[in-house]
């Protein structure tokens, strides 16, 4: 997460007034940004990965753990290296970057500097990940543990705090968090409250629950507090918001309060970082699948695998009309999706890209489209802004209404920033050396350093891959669309197909072309459903698999032995786990859950085995316990 601007937010009631005002001036200051950066070329390959750490309280003595809210205590404390370099007082750069996240219990580790485009870089990933560990846990007191979980298993229930708050905050509403667990700066109770108020109720939340032998059917949660009404918001749990069978969630902080991997590049050009927007986009839902490491909510096992969908619905501002459930009076779009969802549009011009793979309606502004057209942008990345920005901007601070547009993107990026899709275009900021980037964003994250150094080099690996095949991996949207609801799944990695392209190594779209075969382009063209072992290690006779491809690469470069056997190992994690002779995260935390002791087969998560699942994870994490079923013969 960025540098937070400070001020005097605006209730969504005026707020809403300078919805156009801030759109029309964030296309302004985007106009400015492509006019003087369209040309702009950069020499190499600069990329970086975001941890995100959930801070627990692991009380040994009496085997529970809570929740830290102590977050801001622990960066302030971290960040004082990067604050000595910034003020000239020492020549040391930091070893690593701190920045405060949603959740007050979260933090953000960046490496001190950028990675360049070098193999020998990639062997820095790794070292750097386990150096952020070492340093948030000597940042934190004595019971408290930095640990790499998507989320804290039981967020939502009685007691997990380490101050013991009732929900009963006036920003969230929510029956079950307090305000307290949401970070403090301005911006993000702001953010909670906007989104409840522009929508008309609270952001309703569900995920279906697993149900093993001892779990009622149908499943009615006896934690929800159906008669509880501190505000009106607290009966909708009872009118219907509460599904059977499902988890139900109530706050922003269960989404937002998710942890992930995130990788950023910095592309050569502005055309290859639409290039590898376009292609990486259809590899989201495979990499969410893959590193899926989420089966547990406010202290119930779900029967899916994954957070994407919560965090969707946990920002889900779109009012009734824009959800298509009343016809539209006020607002002026019917919207398909939350703004925290999978892309809905290609934006590259290259020779790949083909019209039919754009298949979905798209909903944009005309308006905006127009102006963007008769500034000299070309219409897919005209169509793209003009998608994201049929959003209102949620939180608009009163001192920043007016700005320079030549200097300041602000209102650009209030837009920009709350579009929380799969893979993100980055316009370079003004008046810096950052170029054209791309941000890779549906990765979970894993237990260990080792998983995540492999998940963000693997990433890394294949754009390089892309560039230099020459690889065409567009397939059309919607089955992008379907293969994210498939890597929701319990163990979709073993159970289910994705939609995939069969040849990546033709860029003809030439309907009535023929290739020596006899097959038309459209033919070699079209796409097909593939387990995750054939996407990620290839099939007989067909897709030869991101693995095997990467080899490829890799023989045909001049890369050294030391170099070469690392990248082997995290390639081999990435294999096994396609292939199922590694787990899932998901799976590995599903089984330390149903195989714990105190487990009662009612998919009910308790304090108890929550506190063996953490100390678990934490000794995995410093290399003190082995997990071959999750790692193999790759020790922490």
């Amino acid at each position: 997460m960025g540098l937070l601007s400070l001020g005097t937010p605006l209730h969504w009631n005026e707020a809403k007034q300078y919805a156009d005002h801030v759109r029309s001036h964030g296309i302004d200051q985007f106009l400015s940004v492509y006019r003087k950066q369209r040309s702009r070329k950069k020499q190499c390959l600069l990329w970086g990965d975001e941890v995100e750490y959930v801070v627990v309280k692991l009380d040994k003595e009496n085997r529970r753990t809570k929740l830290s809210l102590r977050a801001f205590d622990i960066l302030a404390q971290l960040q004082k290296p990067e604050q000595e370099y910034n003020d000239g007082n020492t020549e040391q750069p930091p070893d690593a970057l701190w920045r405060p996240e949603y959740g007050r219990f979260m933090i953000e580790g960046t490496p001190g500097a950028p990675y360049g485009s070098t193999f020998r870089d990639l062997m820095n990933v790794e070292p750097s990940m386990k150096r952020r560990r070492q340093l948030a846990h000597e940042a934190m007191l004595p019971d408290e543990i930095p640990v790499t979980l998507v989320n804290y298993p039981r967020l939502g229930c009685p007691h997990e705090l380490d101050i013991d708050i009732e929900p009963h905050g006036k920003a969230v509403q929510s029956m079950f968090v307090p305000d307290e667990v949401t970070n403090p700066h301005a911006r993000f109770p702001t953010l909670a409250a906007n989104i409840r108020r522009r929508r008309g109720a609270k952001v309703e939340i569900n995920m279906p629950i697993f149900h093993d032998k001892n779990t009622p059917r149908p499943f009615i949660d006896p934690t929800i507090p159906f008669d509880r009404e501190v505000f009106d918001h607290d009966r909708e749990a009872k009118n219907g918001a509460a599904k059977p069978d499902h988890i139900y969630m109530d706050a922003m902080a269960f989404g937002m309060g998710c942890c992930c991997l995130q990788i950023t590049f910095q592309a050569c050009n502005i055309d290859e970082a639409r290039h590898l927007y376009d292609h990486l986009a259809p590899v989201a839902p495979i990499m969410l699948a893959l590193t899926a490491a989420t089966p547990i909510f406010r202290g119930y096992l779900a029967d899916t695998d994954a957070r994407w969908n919560v965090i969707a619905a946990s920002v889900d501002d779109r009012t009734p009309e824009e959800r298509g459930i009343k016809p539209l009076k006020n607002d002026r779009f019917v919207i398909n999706k939350s703004r925290y969802d999978s892309i809905d549009t290609y934006i590259s011009n290259d020779s790949m890209y083909k019209d039919r793979y754009n298949d979905l309606d798209l909903v944009y502004d005309k308006d905006i489209y127009e102006k963007l057209r008769n500034n000299n942008v070309d219409d897919l990345l005209a169509r793209h802004m003009a998608h994201l920005f049929i959003r209102d901007p949620l939180v608009i601070f009163k001192e920043l209404l007016d700005q320079d547009d030549e200097n300041s993107v602000d209102h650009f990026e209030n837009i920009q920033s709350t579009n929380w899709q799969t893979v993100r275009f980055k316009p370079p900021p003004p008046n810096s050396d950052i170029g054209w980037r791309v941000e890779f964003r549906s990765m979970e994250i894993q237990i260990t350093d080792f998983e995540n150094a492999a998940f963000s080099v693997f990433i890394v690996l294949l754009t390089r891959t892309i560039l230099s095949f020459g690889l065409n991996l567009y397939i059309p949207i919607t089955k992008v669309d379907e293969n994210m609801a498939t890597a929701h799944k319990r163990d979709s990695v073993l159970n289910d197909k994705f939609y995939f392209r069969k040849n990546v190594f033709t860029n003809d779209g030439n309907k009535n072309a023929t290739n020596g075969n006899g097959h038309t382009a459209a033919e070699e063209d079209e796409y097909e459903l593939m387990t995750m072992n054939e996407i990620i290690n290839g099939k007989d006779h067909g897709f030869p698999g991101f693995v095997p491809l990467i080899h490829s690469y890799l023989n045909s470069t001049n890369i050294d032995i030391e170099t070469r056997c690392q990248l082997t190992r995290y390639l081999s994690l990435i294999s096994k786990r396609a292939s199922g002779e590694l787990m899932t995260g998901a799976s590995y935390l599903r089984k330390l859950v149903t195989s714990h002791p105190q487990y009662k087969q009612d998919s009910v998560v308790s304090p108890e085995i929550t506190y063996d699942l953490i100390d678990t994870v934490d000794r995995i994490a410093r290399g003190e316990l082995k997990a071959p079923e999750l790692l193999g013969e790759f020790n922490a």
